[in-house]
């Protein structure tokens, strides 16, 4: 038998899979494999269309027709939200109500101020610039990015050392839209220059209802009431969920029935899934009985609770925590995470802790 230590003097890599990430998680906010075509066909086109959001709709629709009355570039807009709110949505609601072209992007992929040039220089008057992941941008790119946003122009410096000289080019009025869903990372300067800052928040169950039954009319598929509200329940306030659990679901009523969702077939579904009545999947469940099983419903820390699941700590705290802490299942002490009454009844279990 090898030994740790034998592996490690032999330089053997071992990959360990995470108990946690062995699948793609269904309830998972994040977008999956080939769901941006998906997703794509079911965005709204207009801010009457988009459902949710009633507060930043407002505020959207008065600074686009201010915008449109003066003929003009719309100030910059910040998004930000957890994950399958509608920002990338929204950004394209904005272009399409203001007649504009949008460019689209993400902060890991302009690595070097020369990509930032290529793509500020090729955007015409009044085009929008979307930048999914803002926060990831690299310190250098913002600085060339602050006279851009304030001054629509591009500095670029020409030669090193003491030959070397600043050349500013003029840029065409445009306007940035930038997402995130970590606006804490994002360094004061670069908000700064946003005059738009709107959060997305995670939406009633009856606008879930209202975006289950909009998708499926658009995807031709035939559910009764009570099945909209039953996907609604179990979609986590979030409609990218919502859309994917739509979507299986008319799979399996179209392997398993006649193609209708009612119900029955809606319950069916879910149970095959391991996606509860709080929309809680076999992952939520298996933290929650970590920390009810291993140390006595808590409270835990985090490093050792990561160690005693496998997962790394930024997965357990941005990923995991947030939606069981919305919930009331979990609460944050000084000490550490502890598992709440609510979520022993929901399990099923006794508090023996108590």
């Amino acid at each position: 038998m090898i030994s740790v230590v034998m592996v490690k003097k032999l330089g053997i890599k071992i990959v360990i899979n995470n108990f946690m990430e062995t699948e793609q998680r269904i309830i998972d906010p994040k977008e999956q494999g080939s769901e941006e075509a998906f997703d794509y066909s079911l965005r709204p086109k207009t801010l009457s269309e988009y459902v949710g959001q009633e507060k930043v709709k407002a505020n959207l629709e008065i600074a686009i027709g201010a915008a449109k009355k003066r003929q003009e570039a719309m100030e910059h807009v910040l998004l930000y939200g957890a994950p399958g709110l509608g920002k990338t949505t929204l950004a394209h609601v904005i272009a399409n109500e203001i007649g504009a072209n949008i460019k689209i992007t993400s902060g890991p992929a302009i690595e070097k101020s020369g990509d930032l040039a290529a793509i500020l220089t090729n955007l015409e008057e009044g085009d929008i610039l979307f930048i999914d992941e803002i926060h990831r941008l690299n310190k250098s790119i913002e600085e060339i990015l602050y006279p851009a946003m304030e001054d629509f122009a591009l500095d670029i410096i020409m030669g090193k050392g003491p030959s070397a000289r600043t050349l500013r080019l003029d840029l065409p009025r445009f306007t940035i839209i930038g997402a995130t869903t970590m606006a804490s990372l994002l360094s004061a300067p670069l908000r700064d220059r946003f005059g738009h800052i709107h959060h997305l928040d995670f939406y009633e169950l009856d606008e879930m209802e209202r975006i289950i039954r909009r998708s499926a009319k658009l995807l031709g598929v035939e559910l009764d009431q009570g099945s909209a509200n039953l996907i609604a329940t179990r979609a986590r306030k979030t409609p990218r969920i919502a859309n994917r659990l739509l979507k299986r679901v008319r799979d399996y009523s179209q392997v398993k029935g006649n193609g209708y969702i009612d119900l029955s077939i809606c319950d069916e579904a879910f149970k095959m899934m391991e996606v509860d009545v709080l929309g809680l999947d076999h992952v939520d469940r298996k933290l929650l009985l970590t920390i009810i099983n291993k140390f006595k419903g808590g409270p835990v820390g985090l490093n050792t609770l990561s160690a005693a699941t496998g997962e790394d700590i930024d997965t357990i705290e941005n990923v995991y925590e947030p939606y069981l802490l919305q919930l009331g299942f979990l609460d944050r002490s000084p000490r550490g995470r502890i598992v709440t009454e609510n979520a022993y009844k929901h399990l099923g279990l006794d508090n023996v802790s108590k």
